[in-house]
Protein backbone atom coordinates (compact mmCIF):
# COMPACT_ATOMS: atom_id res chain seq x y z
CA UNK A 1 0.00 0.00 0.00
CA UNK A 2 1.30 3.50 -0.88
CA UNK A 3 2.80 5.39 1.83
CA UNK A 4 0.59 8.19 0.84
CA UNK A 5 -2.65 6.49 1.23
CA UNK A 6 -1.31 5.32 4.69
CA UNK A 7 -0.61 9.07 5.40
CA UNK A 8 -3.93 10.11 4.48
CA UNK A 9 -5.72 7.24 6.74
CA UNK A 10 -3.72 8.08 10.00
CA UNK A 11 -6.11 10.39 12.26
CA UNK A 12 -3.55 12.79 13.06
CA UNK A 13 -3.62 13.66 9.55
CA UNK A 14 -4.84 17.94 9.34
CA UNK A 15 -8.34 17.81 8.07
CA UNK A 16 -8.86 13.59 7.21
CA UNK A 17 -11.97 11.80 7.27
CA UNK A 18 -11.16 10.31 10.95
CA UNK A 19 -12.95 13.78 12.03
CA UNK A 20 -16.40 12.90 10.97
CA UNK A 21 -18.49 10.60 13.10
CA UNK A 22 -20.43 9.55 10.03
CA UNK A 23 -24.03 9.66 11.46
CA UNK A 24 -22.72 7.69 14.64
CA UNK A 25 -23.17 11.26 16.90
CA UNK A 26 -27.05 11.20 15.83
CA UNK A 27 -27.45 7.31 16.54
CA UNK A 28 -26.33 7.54 19.89
CA UNK A 29 -28.41 10.60 20.88
CA UNK A 30 -31.43 8.73 19.70
CA UNK A 31 -29.54 5.25 21.85
CA UNK A 32 -29.72 3.15 18.73
CA UNK A 33 -25.96 2.44 19.75
CA UNK A 34 -25.02 2.13 23.24
CA UNK A 35 -22.37 -0.47 23.32
CA UNK A 36 -19.81 -2.17 21.62
CA UNK A 37 -22.20 -4.81 20.52
CA UNK A 38 -23.90 -1.70 18.85
CA UNK A 39 -20.99 -1.21 16.48
CA UNK A 40 -20.37 -4.29 14.09
CA UNK A 41 -23.76 -3.77 12.28
CA UNK A 42 -23.63 0.17 12.34
CA UNK A 43 -19.78 0.17 10.84
CA UNK A 44 -20.64 -2.79 8.12
CA UNK A 45 -23.78 -0.59 6.99
CA UNK A 46 -21.77 2.29 6.29
CA UNK A 47 -18.96 1.09 5.02
CA UNK A 48 -21.29 -0.90 2.39
CA UNK A 49 -22.84 2.49 1.52
CA UNK A 50 -21.40 5.57 2.46
CA UNK A 51 -17.92 3.96 2.43
CA UNK A 52 -18.51 2.29 -0.60
CA UNK A 53 -19.59 5.52 -2.06
CA UNK A 54 -16.48 7.24 -1.13
CA UNK A 55 -14.11 4.37 -2.00
CA UNK A 56 -15.63 4.19 -5.83
CA UNK A 57 -14.59 7.99 -5.71
CA UNK A 58 -11.55 8.19 -4.65
CA UNK A 59 -10.87 5.14 -6.95
CA UNK A 60 -11.83 7.01 -9.97
CA UNK A 61 -10.21 10.21 -9.08
CA UNK A 62 -6.46 8.04 -8.22
CA UNK A 63 -7.27 6.77 -11.93
CA UNK A 64 -7.47 10.05 -13.14
CA UNK A 65 -4.59 11.29 -11.33
CA UNK A 66 -2.41 8.73 -12.31
CA UNK A 67 -3.20 8.60 -16.36
CA UNK A 68 -3.91 12.80 -16.59
CA UNK A 69 -7.06 13.91 -17.66
CA UNK A 70 -8.54 16.69 -19.87
CA UNK A 71 -10.06 20.20 -18.50
CA UNK A 72 -12.97 19.56 -16.78
CA UNK A 73 -12.99 15.97 -15.74
CA UNK A 74 -12.55 16.83 -11.77
CA UNK A 75 -15.70 18.82 -12.28
CA UNK A 76 -17.18 16.07 -13.83
CA UNK A 77 -16.27 13.86 -10.83
CA UNK A 78 -17.13 17.05 -8.34
CA UNK A 79 -21.28 16.83 -10.01
CA UNK A 80 -21.54 12.97 -9.97
CA UNK A 81 -20.89 13.07 -6.31
CA UNK A 82 -22.89 15.88 -5.76
CA UNK A 83 -25.71 13.90 -7.07
CA UNK A 84 -25.21 10.54 -5.26
CA UNK A 85 -25.15 12.52 -1.91
CA UNK A 86 -28.19 14.14 -1.25
CA UNK A 87 -27.85 15.15 2.39
CA UNK A 88 -26.56 18.76 2.00
CA UNK A 89 -25.25 18.00 5.67
CA UNK A 90 -22.77 15.58 3.67
CA UNK A 91 -21.99 17.80 1.20
CA UNK A 92 -20.57 20.48 3.61
CA UNK A 93 -18.74 17.65 5.82
CA UNK A 94 -17.32 16.39 2.58
CA UNK A 95 -16.19 19.37 1.24
CA UNK A 96 -15.27 20.61 4.73
CA UNK A 97 -13.00 17.66 4.94
CA UNK A 98 -11.55 18.24 1.58
CA UNK A 99 -10.41 21.39 1.74
CA UNK A 100 -8.59 20.83 5.03
CA UNK A 101 -6.87 17.43 3.49
CA UNK A 102 -6.03 19.51 0.18
CA UNK A 103 -4.52 22.21 1.98
CA UNK A 104 -2.26 19.62 3.52
CA UNK A 105 -1.62 17.55 0.68
CA UNK A 106 -0.44 20.95 -1.13
CA UNK A 107 2.28 21.40 1.29
CA UNK A 108 2.84 17.39 1.24
CA UNK A 109 2.86 16.82 -2.36
CA UNK A 110 2.36 19.59 -4.44
CA UNK A 111 1.90 19.06 -8.27
CA UNK A 112 0.37 20.17 -11.25
CA UNK A 113 -2.09 17.53 -11.39
CA UNK A 114 -3.50 18.86 -7.74
CA UNK A 115 -3.09 22.39 -9.09
CA UNK A 116 -5.36 21.93 -11.90
CA UNK A 117 -7.95 20.01 -9.56
CA UNK A 118 -8.15 22.95 -7.35
CA UNK A 119 -8.26 25.54 -9.73
CA UNK A 120 -11.26 22.99 -11.19
CA UNK A 121 -12.59 22.49 -8.11
CA UNK A 122 -11.78 24.92 -4.58
CA UNK A 123 -13.54 22.80 -2.46
CA UNK A 124 -13.59 19.17 -3.54
CA UNK A 125 -14.81 16.30 -1.71
CA UNK A 126 -12.65 14.63 0.27
CA UNK A 127 -12.63 11.34 -1.71
CA UNK A 128 -11.54 13.13 -4.75
CA UNK A 129 -8.82 15.05 -3.22
CA UNK A 130 -7.63 11.44 -1.67
CA UNK A 131 -7.75 9.79 -4.77
CA UNK A 132 -5.76 12.58 -6.12
CA UNK A 133 -3.03 12.42 -3.93
CA UNK A 134 -2.75 8.53 -3.98
CA UNK A 135 -2.74 7.88 -7.43
CA UNK A 136 -3.28 4.16 -7.01
CA UNK A 137 -6.84 3.14 -7.51
CA UNK A 138 -7.48 0.48 -4.82
CA UNK A 139 -4.67 2.34 -2.37
CA UNK A 140 -7.00 5.25 -2.47
CA UNK A 141 -10.08 3.13 -1.73
CA UNK A 142 -8.51 1.23 0.61
CA UNK A 143 -8.11 4.53 2.49
CA UNK A 144 -11.45 6.53 2.52
CA UNK A 145 -13.15 2.74 3.20
CA UNK A 146 -11.24 2.62 6.26
CA UNK A 147 -11.80 6.14 7.84
CA UNK A 148 -15.73 5.32 6.65
CA UNK A 149 -15.76 2.94 9.56
CA UNK A 150 -12.50 4.58 11.97
CA UNK A 151 -13.80 8.06 12.01
CA UNK A 152 -17.42 6.81 13.89
CA UNK A 153 -15.89 4.07 16.01
CA UNK A 154 -13.56 6.78 17.50
CA UNK A 155 -16.25 8.77 18.07
CA UNK A 156 -17.89 5.86 19.74
CA UNK A 157 -15.16 5.45 22.22
CA UNK A 158 -15.37 9.42 22.83
CA UNK A 159 -19.07 9.97 22.82
CA UNK A 160 -19.85 6.51 24.76
CA UNK A 161 -17.21 6.31 26.74
CA UNK A 162 -16.36 2.80 24.92
CA UNK A 163 -13.42 -0.10 25.62
CA UNK A 164 -10.86 1.50 22.74
CA UNK A 165 -8.97 -2.20 22.69
CA UNK A 166 -12.92 -3.60 22.03
CA UNK A 167 -13.81 -0.57 19.30
CA UNK A 168 -10.72 -1.35 17.46
CA UNK A 169 -11.07 -4.99 17.55
CA UNK A 170 -14.28 -4.28 15.84
CA UNK A 171 -12.80 -2.62 13.39
CA UNK A 172 -10.06 -4.62 12.70
CA UNK A 173 -12.59 -7.88 11.71
CA UNK A 174 -13.73 -5.64 9.23
CA UNK A 175 -10.98 -6.10 7.52
CA UNK A 176 -12.05 -8.78 4.90
CA UNK A 177 -14.84 -6.09 4.16
CA UNK A 178 -13.02 -2.71 3.52
CA UNK A 179 -10.73 -5.13 1.02
CA UNK A 180 -14.10 -6.30 -1.01
CA UNK A 181 -15.60 -2.72 -1.20
CA UNK A 182 -12.10 -1.16 -2.24
CA UNK A 183 -11.24 -4.13 -4.98
CA UNK A 184 -14.51 -3.63 -6.34
CA UNK A 185 -14.32 -0.02 -6.43
CA UNK A 186 -10.85 -0.22 -8.29
CA UNK A 187 -12.66 -2.73 -10.71
CA UNK A 188 -14.75 0.23 -11.95
CA UNK A 189 -11.81 3.48 -11.26
CA UNK A 190 -11.68 3.73 -15.29
CA UNK A 191 -15.42 4.18 -16.00
CA UNK A 192 -17.46 7.70 -17.25
CA UNK A 193 -17.65 9.57 -14.13
CA UNK A 194 -21.76 9.81 -14.94
CA UNK A 195 -21.69 5.43 -14.73
CA UNK A 196 -20.28 5.13 -11.12
CA UNK A 197 -21.79 3.34 -8.46
CA UNK A 198 -24.26 4.92 -6.73
CA UNK A 199 -24.71 2.83 -2.90
CA UNK A 200 -26.55 5.15 -0.67
CA UNK A 201 -27.78 5.15 2.62
CA UNK A 202 -31.21 7.12 3.39
CA UNK A 203 -30.87 6.64 7.35
CA UNK A 204 -27.51 7.90 7.55
CA UNK A 205 -28.22 10.97 5.18
CA UNK A 206 -31.42 11.24 7.64
CA UNK A 207 -29.24 11.32 10.60
CA UNK A 208 -26.52 14.16 8.92
CA UNK A 209 -29.89 16.52 8.81
CA UNK A 210 -30.85 15.82 11.87
CA UNK A 211 -27.60 16.13 13.39
CA UNK A 212 -27.08 19.46 11.43
CA UNK A 213 -30.27 20.75 12.47
CA UNK A 214 -29.00 19.72 16.08
CA UNK A 215 -25.76 21.86 16.05
CA UNK A 216 -27.74 25.19 14.44
CA UNK A 217 -30.38 24.95 17.05
CA UNK A 218 -27.80 25.06 19.83
CA UNK A 219 -25.79 27.52 18.21
CA UNK A 220 -29.03 29.94 18.05
CA UNK A 221 -29.30 29.14 21.65
CA UNK A 222 -26.43 30.06 22.83
CA UNK A 223 -26.32 33.29 20.86
CA UNK A 224 -29.38 34.48 22.60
Amino acid sequence: MDLSAIILADSRFPGGGHVHSGGLEEAVTRKLITHERDLPGFLSGRLRTAGSLAAVFAAASAHAAARGVHSGHWRRLDVELDARTPSLAQREASRAQGRGTARAGMAAWPSPVLSQLLKETPRPHHPVIVGALVRVPFDAAMAVAYLAISGPASAAVRLLGLDPFAVNGVVARLANEVRDVSRRAAEVAGDDPADLPAPGSPALDLFAEAHARHHQEEVRLFAS
